[in-house]
């Protein structure tokens, strides 16, 4: 197939990404005021509890088989590599660039998760619709396109909201620490020295501070070896109680998460899937009202993407040098390190070679950040205005990077 067939197929999905993104960004001017903040809100809830679980579940339901499980077991880990390799390439990046510690776990999330749901989702099956996509059958490629980008959002949820949610909460909390303690050693300690009422000698802080941490290395006195041991197993539930105090389910378990599940169920046990699933299905009225609810999903996700890029064109104090950084670890070295590893699974037999499938997984690696991040740093307060900012080039520059990656792996795995 000629490269200029694959490349206007792989262009076309990112033109009407790009036309509905800034149909979004028109309806948010404060001129227009028809998707303003309130609306954003409004419609973002819509989308992440109704349309967005009702299109994962209704998708992986009519693909999901054991035979298809057996396909799809590579992806999850596939998922791990992009986060694994971009906390990498961003861990160099912060040592280059030096960035704010309030920074740091904002850059450490745009270079890590990519938006593994949204984007596969509204750009796959629009490759399969065009006439040179490499990927056979459109209705086929549409429906088995849409169940890897939805299972492609759920694993990617679960990563972004147990691994960048966290980073970013810590980056947040020792930057808000570092400016409380440095308020109060410029504020507190200088004045008690000039005006002479530091009575204390300057040491005895930190030596009662040694004498209390020399007690937690001694051995135990006579007395303790007396006291019964606490079995391991009363010492696991102690464990699993505190980390699960400190791990919100609420947001691993996200709504698309959990409509990956109940299309897991659908679609893997027969019963079920005879009463909701085919055209002589006794409730297919179900499925077809779930998948008609689903349908909404593409453009509501896309117009709010346009409205919240819009923030970023107000502009902040972040260095280019940040953003340059997030755009190579991106846009050029995660998609080389992602040719690599599927080189390599390829030749050692681990997956098979499934054209549109290897075709998902490469783009995996080559996305725009997560958009979610964006939310995450509004919780914490920390890096707002930057994440918009780097949002705004990331996704502008997807239209280029996404339309020649794209082009390359169909011409790849063709």
């Amino acid at each position: 197939m000629g490269l200029l067939n694959l490349f206007i197929a792989a262009s076309n999905p990112v033109l009407k990404v790009l036309l509905v993104t800034a149909l979004g960004s028109f309806l948010a001017l404060d001129s227009i005021g028809i998707l303003g903040e309130d609306a954003r809100k409004h419609l973002n809830r819509v989308v992440f509890f109704v349309f967005n679980p009702a299109l994962v579940s209704t998708n992986l339901a009519k693909t999901i088989t054991y035979e298809s499980m057996i396909k799809l077991w590579f992806m999850p880990i596939n998922i791990l590599f992009t986060f694994l390799i971009g906390s990498a390439l961003g861990w160099i990046l912060i040592q280059i660039t030096r960035p704010p510690s309030h920074l740091r776990g904002l850059i450490l999330g745009c270079c890590a998760a990519g938006n593994l749901g949204n984007m596969l989702i509204i750009i796959v099956p629009a490759v399969c619709k065009e006439k040179g996509s490499p990927f056979g059958d459109s209705d086929v490629c549409s429906t088995y396109g849409m169940a890897y980008a939805s299972l492609s959002m759920a694993v990617g949820a679960i990563y972004l909201w147990s691994y960048v949610y966290n980073l970013v909460r810590i980056s947040s909390r020792k930057s808000t620490e570092a400016i409380d303690e440095s308020k109060s050693n410029s504020s507190e300690e200088p004045s008690r020295v000039l005006n002479g009422s530091c009575k204390e000698p300057l040491l005895s802080k930190d030596l009662s501070i040694l004498e209390n941490q020399a007690d937690h290395f001694t051995l135990p006195s006579s007395s303790s070896e007396g006291r019964p041991q606490v079995p391991i197993s009363v010492k696991f539930k102690q464990y699993l109680k505190t980390i699960s105090g400190k791990i919100n389910l609420k947001t691993l378990f996200a709504p698309s998460t959990t409509g990956a599940i109940v299309g897991f169920f659908v679609g893997v046990i027969s019963p079920i899937r005879w009463l909701l699933i085919g055209d002589s299905a006794p409730l297919r009225v179900i499925d077809d009202s779930a998948y008609l609810i689903g349908e909404g999903a593409i453009p509501a996700m896309t117009l709010i993407l346009g409205a919240n890029l819009l923030r970023g064109l107000r502009g902040s104090d972040i260095r280019v040098s940040l953003i340059v950084g997030i755009v190579v670890v991106r846009y050029i070295a995660l998609p080389l390190f992602g040719i690599l590893i599927i080189k390599g699974v390829l030749h050692f037999g681990l997956v098979q070679s499934d054209p549109l499938y290897m075709f998902v997984l490469l783009l995996q690696f080559a996305l725009p950040p997560a958009m979610n991040i964006g939310t995450i740093t509004q919780l914490f307060g920390a890096g707002e205005r930057e994440c918009s900012v780097i949002l705004l080039w990331t996704y502008g520059l997807a239209s280029v990077a996404l339309t020649l990656w794209s082009t390359f792996f169909m011409w790849l795995v063709a």
